[in-house]
């Protein structure tokens, strides 16, 4: 299903028991990051999206924890597992050749191409702008969070930040966190590799003083995982959350900038970037665990900020996983399986787990068919996109759950050859990795640990696991309830 917007997804995860109401009074400066803290790391029912309705200092209530299972990041996306969307993708990148025995698959095919591709629809009186406020705009109306003790300052975590690039006036949303430095600017930190940094240098390098920036806070759940999503450039993001959503995104132009948002925000901060000023930003407590540091970064200069009546304030915390970004990033690794997979067929599963923060480990599955192919993956990975940052790569044959830890650990333990298994090479790395002795780059390492064959220089015979015969589990099966166990 489409939700119409944030409110209609509160009310979907009350109806499913998935959100707690806070009526006590909270302080947007630490407790409720320790609040938000314990609770996404409760297990089953205890974890909960919760909703702070009374902040002390502020009328706006503040969610939290929306994304923070699988559970609930399925619900988000209106689908009953993360797979769902993965196998429709799958379908629509079938793509059968033209014959007579594949004409039913045409015939299929070609509604659900029309279907998925849904493209924004532009509308005014949007509830985004319900209050304006553009002589004297304040961030101090919003309960932004300082999430940490060592934090530079408060800051807005769950923005959908919008830009144009100036050449060609297409669309970005990422999303970027924000310090606030006053009431009427803030950071912008837009990394290095991120295609909103990529905007900002097009717009310095053809002479242009300023680049216009909107942000949209809480949306409907769709469109801020999209904002996330780690699409390729020319990817229009609002198309993406189309597709997701089966519906077409409702965007509204903004008061003071030559840009649209979604028209169901229940907030809206409209200005410009300074293309020659920079300020310090940060230090920050990130999803890594620990804190990144303070470097200066550009600076958002607030012009209007429109809002719906009675806002609800989005927002996240990162820091040690698992948290809730750990499950948008799950949500990411099982939609975009497919895509791998339509450039490396030979890859059966992928996990990224939640302990390597998304950059820095994943588990690759393949059906090896010569030698050295595991190398070829790992290659192959490190150059796609976002994947450049990933540091370790670990490849493992066909039949191995890579979901599954426990048998990833043993097969790495017993079947590597340290001399010859682990491949050691230099590249990007995320700007938050703090192990490199350079910053965003570094060495990476990918382990092979498929079986060896001969071909790539193991003469030694390779032993066979031990398994039970069919005949036997089947026979133990039968006799299970007469053990008694």
């Amino acid at each position: 299903m489409a939700y119409k917007d944030l409110r209609e997804f509160i009310s979907a995860l009350e109806q499913c028991r998935l959100l707690k109401r806070i009526t006590a009074e909270v302080d947007c400066e630490l407790e409720i990051t320790e609040i938000t803290d314990r609770v996404s790391k409760m297990k089953g029912e205890d974890n909960v999206a919760l909703l702070f309705e009374n902040v002390r200092g502020y009328d706006m209530p503040v969610l939290m924890n929306a994304f923070g299972s699988y559970e609930r990041m399925a619900l988000a996306l209106g689908v009953e597992k993360l797979d769902d969307v993965a196998d429709e993708i799958s379908q629509l990148l079938r793509l059968p050749y033209i014959s007579f025995s594949h004409k039913m698959d045409l015939v299929k095919l070609i509604p659900m191409m029309k279907n998925a591709i849904n493209f924004p629809k532009y509308v005014s009186n949007a509830p985004c702008q319900e209050v304006i406020e553009k002589d004297n705009p304040t961030l101090d109306i919003l309960p932004i969070l300082k999430c940490w003790p060592q934090d530079g300052g408060p800051f807005v975590t769950l923005p959908l930040v919008f830009t144009k690039n100036p050449a060609t006036d297409k669309r970005n949303v990422g999303m970027y966190r924000l310090q606030k430095y006053d009431a009427v600017t803030t950071g912008m930190h837009w990394h290095i590799h991120k295609n909103g940094a990529e905007n900002y240098r097009d717009a310095k390098e053809r002479g242009m003083t300023r680049i216009e920036a909107a942000v949209a806070i809480g949306t409907d759940p769709v469109l801020t995982y999209a904002a996330t999503a780690p699409l390729p450039r020319d990817i229009d993001e609002m198309v993406f959350a189309g597709f997701l959503r089966h519906k077409s995104v409702e965007l509204t132009k903004c008061v003071t900038v030559n840009l649209e948002v979604p028209a169901t925000s229940e907030i809206v901060l409209e200005g410009y970037v300074d293309v020659n000023e920079t300020r310090r930003e940060g230090p920050f407590g990130d999803h890594t665990g620990y804190y990144s540091l303070a470097d200066d970064y550009p600076v958002f200069h607030i012009t209007c900020i429109t809002h719906r009546k009675n806002p609800i304030y989005a927002a996240t915390i990162v820091g040690r996983p698992p948290m809730e970004d750990c499950y948008i990033a799950k949500a990411t690794e099982r939609i975009f399986l497919p895509l791998l997979r339509q450039m490396l067929p030979e890859i059966v599963d992928i996990n990224m787990p939640l302990e390597g923060v998304f950059h820095d480990c994943i588990i690759v599955s393949i059906k090896k068919q010569f030698p050295m192919h595991a190398r070829k993956v790992m290659h192959a990975l490190w150059g796609m996109g976002q994947m450049m940052n990933v540091k370790m790569i670990v490849v493992v044959d066909s039949h191995v759950d890579v979901q599954d830890m426990s048998e990833v650990a043993w097969r790495v333990f017993n079947n590597i050859d340290a001399r010859h298994d682990l491949e050691i090479v230099e590249g990007p790395l995320d700007v938050l990795d703090h192990s490199s002795p350079m910053a965003k780059w570094g060495a990476k390492l990918g382990i092979d640990a498929t079986k060896t064959w001969p071909e790539e220089g193991h003469a030694r015979e390779w032993p066979d696991e031990i398994t039970m015969s069919d005949e036997i589990k089947a026979r133990v099966d039968e006799r299970w309830k007469e053990f008694g166990l």
